[in-house]
């Protein structure tokens, strides 16, 4: 398989040439085919690699295609890293990528820019392969820009909507400031680890240093601040949940299996540089935790269906970089890949929801689809019930091991992350049961035009209810089984572990965490099953009198509006007051000024043509004596 793994991410590539270029002269058929079946080439590919690597004895290789960059010491190549982690994330990308294509197939048949929006799938999963493939920053750096070029793309894809259109900006804009962090960490490993940005020369170099490194304390939090922008940290969440404004099937892919887990890769990749900074490694807990209760309690009262999936997904995203702080490398990238399953199921049951709907997205208006839409509910139930950690989903899994080595890291974190798993299981449970439950609170045309999806939606919705519900069991806490995940990823994170040396919970005290953990979300999912369904409760209506605290966490805590206040209108004014005063007076005022002096000139100077003989043997005589003059003295 070695010599595929070009093919990998040119597949992708080829598919967006073709739907992109000759999209138009196509048929749907045909646009959808070619895009999907680029993806699924790619994603057979990535599973003979995983079982290439899993059987090696050095259980990663690099494939070297050409030298890319030679300039002076900086000599970079153009080259592949195969290892576990980059194998794992391939499948996640290729496989979650492949079904929600096939699901995009049905979802966006009867929209004028089908193969447009193909082209841009098939182009946001080239970049992301490319970023996870690269055995060197600057790779990862290319396939880092790529993801946000295409989010632009894809979040603005109905262009003529000009709040998609402000959507799209903001997202490309915040993702800027995280990526100059990234960028001026990367200078800072070229300059620190004698010109080198290869995996390889840095980690080398790195597993010697001592830890507490003021320098490398520097470079990864440059790098996180990458990390925020892109995976949807505060302060710079803002951008994910207007990303909502894309087609469902873009939310899928940018939620589960692209761009919102590139930040948790690159840590995740540069996990000995983290493990050599205490400092950073409490940043990365803190601002996961801190992240991970905000968006928990936004999503408590939020109304649209996509929002409240939107902000969950910054909440686990939080919780990924909890477990990367406290040292639970292979339990972030566990949860990476649940999320993965359960979350693209999510997206993708809303979408099928939003279909039948005729386009509402607004739970409100929704109630009683249970009956209209009975493999929607069955495997939207799956996905909740995952996220919710309920005991044996895949969910339960992987949050539980990072609330496990939070546990050992600090009481405080552990108790922080419990609480937002409650409002977690509360908000998801509020979503399903207003959604699917009850009576029908939309118009009688909706009601009228309910309908199951086509199978080219349904199929992927059940093929993830299987791996949500079944996903977990690849990492079984050692008190139950084996932890095949994490034995596969020991290559990866086997020198970190090394400076992050813990002992390993007792079983009495795993025990305790997990029944802990299963009780209060089963309590949490009767109080809801007990409010929303038993006693009928609904969220308060538009224009409904609410508490001051209610208001204020419905309205996202104003954040928008204090960023507004805040960098927005001063940098309006301070760009208004530079165009009036610099640009017209300045800048303009030097151009113009210019441009009178030199008519002035030229007005004076052509009087010297007055066609005279006797004027220009003067002019002769009187410059051969000033020459003679100036020569002389």
């Amino acid at each position: 398989m070695k010599d595929l793994v070009g093919l990998i991410p040119l597949l992708p590539l080829l598919g967006w040439f073709i739907t992109g270029l000759f999209g138009k002269k196509l048929s749907r058929t045909a646009a959808g085919l070619i895009a999907c079946s680029t993806v699924l080439g790619s994603f057979a590919i990535s599973l003979g690699l995983f079982f290439e690597v899993e059987h090696l004895e050095t259980h990663r290789f690099t494939v070297d295609f050409f030298s890319w960059i030679s300039a002076g010491t900086l000599q970079v190549p153009f080259s592949f890293l195969i290892d576990p982690l980059s194998c794992l994330f391939l499948l996640i990308i290729t496989g979650i990528g492949f079904l929600i294509h096939v699901y995009s197939f049905g979802y966006m048949h009867d929209d004028d820019g089908f193969a447009r929006f193909f082209s841009y799938l098939n182009l946001f999963v080239f970049f992301m392969l490319l970023l996870v493939l690269g055995s060197n920053y600057l790779i990862m750096f290319v396939g880092w820009e790529g993801v946000g070029l295409c989010s632009y793309l894809l979040i603005g894809f109905w262009f003529k909507n000009t709040a998609y259109n402000k959507a799209a900006n903001k997202a490309f804009i915040m993702n800027r400031i995280g990526d100059l962090g990234f960028l001026l960490g990367i200078i800072l490993i070229f300059l620190t680890f004698d010109g080198n940005i290869g995996y390889a020369e840095v980690f080398d170099k790195a597993k010697y240093m001592s830890s507490g490194d003021g320098t490398i304390t520097a470079i990864t939090l440059l790098l996180f601040i990458g990390a925020m922008g892109k995976s949807a940290q505060i302060p710079l969440y803002t951008w994910l949940p207007d990303a909502m404004a894309g087609p469902t099937p873009v939310s899928a892919l940018i939620h589960a299996a692209t761009m919102v887990t590139a930040g948790i890769y690159m840590v995740a990749r540069s996990n000995i540089l983290y493990a050599l900074s205490p400092v950073a490694m409490e940043v990365v807990a803190i601002t996961g935790i801190v992240t991970a209760l905000f968006a928990a309690s936004i999503g408590l009262l939020q109304n649209d269906i996509k929002k409240v999936l939107a902000y969950s997904t910054v909440s686990q995203l939080g919780y990924m970089f909890l477990g990367l702080g406290v040292g639970a490398f292979t339990g972030a990238v566990f949860h990476v890949m649940t999320h993965a399953f359960f979350k693209a199921l999510l997206f993708l049951g809303a979408g099928s929801v939003i279909h039948a709907m005729s386009g509402e997205q607004d739970i409100r208006k929704m109630g009683g689809l249970k009956k209209a839409l009975p493999i929607t509910y069955m495997t939207f139930l799956i996905g909740t019930l995952a996220i919710a950690g309920f005991p044996l989903f895949s969910g339960f899994f992987s949050k539980d091991e990072i609330l496990a080595h939070a546990f050992d890291h600090n009481k405080v974190l552990w108790f922080l992350g419990m609480l937002g798993a409650v409002m977690t299981t509360f908000y998801m449970f509020r979503l399903f049961f207003v959604t699917f439950w009850g009576k029908f609170n939309g118009t009688k045309e909706q009601q009228y035009h309910l309908h199951e999806s086509p199978k080219s939606m349904t199929i992927p919705l059940m093929v993830l209810a299987v791996l949500s519900l079944v996903g977990g069991f690849v990492g079984l806490p050692e008190i139950i089984g084996t932890h095949r995940l994490e034995e596969f990823l020991a290559p990866v994170f086997a020198d970190s572990k090394m400076k992050l040396f813990h002992a390993p919970l007792s079983h009495d005290t795993e025990w305790t965490l997990l029944i802990t953990a299963s009780i209060v979300c089963v309590v949490v999912i009767a109080f809801a099953y007990q409010y929303f369904v038993v006693k009928g409760r609904r969220p308060a209506e538009e224009g409904e009198e609410i508490s001051p605290l209610a208001k204020t966490v419905s309205n996202k805590y104003y954040i928008d509006e204090l960023y507004e206040a805040l960098f927005t209108k001063p940098l309006n004014w301070l760009s208004d007051k530079f165009y009036k005063i610099f640009e017209l007076q300045v800048v303009d005022g030097i151009v113009n000024e210019t441009g009178k002096l030199v008519n002035t000139l030229s007005g004076v100077l052509r009087l010297l043509q007055t066609g005279r003989i006797g004027f220009y043997l003067f002019a002769m005589v009187l410059s051969i004596i000033l020459i003679l003059f100036v020569t002389t003295f």
